[in-house]
């Protein structure tokens, strides 16, 4: 029988295993279109914490003595959908859970592009799509740009290091700790600022004499007001071929 973490009191401050509890569930039936997934890989997201609370947010919260979900990468082990077959790897949000019963509109079938099927719970998944068309689309970043990425440790902010780095641009990364801000230079940024060893506008004026062109900003707060502080007035446009509302007069922002 399947079985699922159920959240089963809302945590205060950092969560305990004493906050849930592993119940046996009942799955429905599988009716046209939907197909039956056995999980393999789940993802713990820092959004997660916030669904743990009784607040209204962007995504409701997880009820108490209910399921909670995630994202997941299973397996297909039962399928009336067409085009899914047994065998089939699938990203859904049915995790949290050893099976689950999704309908095919809610699974997205994995590509075979030789990467380990977790990797499509992050840098393949929606974290790497938000790096890549925040850094590159809404941003416009483009080669020889001065960016500055805060939270550069961090799952979004790791992988906009890295595409920024791998396009030709300078990056300045941001992270709290030593720990981190050697993880961050491991991943190309040309320099790092320890955001907990002294005010953020000085330490990024001191790494960007000249200002920075990108912000892509994962934190807000005091790293944003470092950022317009620091920001270029005259920084390049964005390229013609990705339109952008960002003008030729302003920094651009992601």
């Amino acid at each position: 029988m399947a079985k699922a973490w159920h959240l089963k009191s809302r945590p205060e401050g950092t969560p305990s295993a004493d906050n849930f509890e592993l119940k046996e569930i009942d799955l429905p039936r599988l009716g046209e279109g939907m197909i039956r997934v056995r999980n393999h890989w789940l993802s713990v997201d820092p959004y997660m914490r916030g669904r743990m609370n009784d607040a209204k947010s962007y995504v409701p919260p997880f009820q108490l003595g209910q399921p909670m979900d995630g994202g997941a990468v299973g397996e297909v082990v039962e399928s009336k959908a067409e085009g899914f077959a047994t065998g089939d790897l699938v990203l859904h949000m049915g995790g949290w859970r050893d099976e689950a019963v999704v309908p095919v509109q809610a699974a997205r079938k994995l590509p075979d592009l030789g990467a380990e099927p977790q990797q499509f719970l992050g840098v393949l998944g929606t974290t790497g799509a938000t790096a890549y068309f925040g850094l590159l689309d809404a941003a416009s970043a483009n080669e020889g740009d001065v960016v500055f990425v805060s939270a550069a440790a961090g799952a979004v902010g790791s992988v906009v290091v890295q595409i920024a780095k791998a396009k030709g641009m300078t990056v300045i990364g941001s992270a709290g700790g030593e720990e981190k801000c050697d993880y961050v230079r491991t991943l190309g940024a040309d320099q790092v600022i320890d955001y907990r060893s002294g005010p953020i506008v000085k330490s990024l004026a001191t790494a960007a004499p000249n200002g920075i062109d990108v912000y892509f900003d994962n934190v807000g707060g005091g790293h944003l007001d470092a950022a317009l502080a620091v920001a270029r007035n005259q920084a390049p446009p964005p390229a013609p071929t990705r339109p952008t509302a960002a003008s030729s007069s302003t920094p651009k922002w992601a």
